[in-house]
């Protein structure tokens, strides 16, 4: 299947998006995560909080190993991070339903913009102060009886729709 070794991986050019997880509890969650940043070549993951961290036998049981190849950190307080990365000149964007977001469909990333999305707790969501310090909210619209989708799978939503769109905006 021609795949890269964690090497190459390590040194190949990334996707200019950062993943921060605020308070996910489930470390299968955590797993997914990697694994879905590593096929994209996200920059790297964020744990923040009560989030776990490898190494670990249940963060390795999703991950089969992206927790080696994707770069991580853990920051301990989540607005600690979003500071962070606002100064490192990413545009923050919440994941969370609230009045005034945008679409991920109408989401269009700017060219040579670096971002990060922040990932919630799967009960209560990414906490309203750090919603609140973000530069905005993205929102995937759902049409069901239920009214959110499980971390990991909008964690691999996202990262998909920013990675082609990003992807698009290279190759003009």
């Amino acid at each position: 299947m021609h795949r890269i070794s964690i090497d190459e991986f390590k040194q190949s050019e990334k996707t200019p998006l950062v993943v921060v997880m605020d308070d996910v509890r489930s470390m299968y969650n955590v797993g997914s995560v990697f694994r879905t940043a590593d096929a994209f070549r996200i920059e790297r993951v964020v744990l923040c909080g009560i989030t776990a961290r490898p190494p670990h036998p249940e963060i390795h049981k999703t991950a089969l190993g992206a927790e080696d190849s994707v770069d991580w950190t853990y920051v301990k307080d989540t607005h600690d991070a979003v500071r962070q990365l606002q100064d490192e000149g990413y545009c923050v964007m919440a994941i969370e339903q609230v009045v005034g977001s945008t679409l991920l469909q109408d989401f269009q990333p700017e060219p040579g913009q670096k971002y990060a999305v922040v990932m919630g707790n799967e009960v209560k969501g990414v906490k309203q102060t750090v919603v609140d310090m973000c530069d905005g909210c993205i929102e995937i619209p759902q049409f069901g009886t239920k009214h959110s989708l499980n971390v990991s799978t909008t964690a691999g939503i996202v990262m998909w729709d920013v990675f082609a769109k990003i992807k698009r905006l290279l190759e003009r």
